[in-house]
């Protein structure tokens, strides 16, 4: 299995429910590697990775993939590199909520991977964006089972 994944990579990961793909999309000199996941999940290995890339997204977070899927014992490996759709090759924005003594969210912060930028509320488009964290093999396998059917 590899250590380190480049960008383009395309990641089969063994869920209890089918094969899932992912995509690394970008790396950050700060941060762990970004990571696509794709729509659906799969019985057997799909012929055409490239046509498999051009699908849906499910979900994008920051994960050190191959540390937290060892971690979490998931079977895994690398089965391919194709060139990361253009819709995906910007830095995605993160968001993270800023919080009071009580817990309540007081603003969002909004990451593109250079900067940051805040807003109060947000709107529709801005609560879709991803989580700005860094997701353990446990949690990313679960999401994998169920946001990515």
């Amino acid at each position: 299995m590899t250590q380190e994944f480049a960008p383009g990579d395309v990641v089969e990961i063994e869920t209890d429910q089918g094969l899932a793909y992912v995509q690394v999309t970008h790396r950050h000199s700060s941060y762990p590697t970004v990571v696509r996941a794709l729509d659906g999940l799969h019985e057997s290995r799909p012929a055409d990775l490239a046509a498999l890339i051009a699908g849906a997204t499910a979900f994008v977070t920051m994960i050190p993939l191959a540390a937290a899927l060892r971690q979490a014992g998931a079977t895994f490996d690398r089965v391919g590199q194709v060139e990361v759709p253009q819709a995906h090759r910007t830095f995605p924005i993160f968001r993270m909520p800023i919080r009071d003594k009580a817990g309540e969210i007081v603003y969002w912060w909004f990451w593109d991977g250079r900067s940051l930028s805040f807003e109060v509320d947000l709107d529709q488009t801005q609560s879709a964006l991803p989580m700005r964290e860094v997701m353990t093999g446990s949690r990313f396998l679960e999401m994998l089972r169920t946001k990515a059917r």
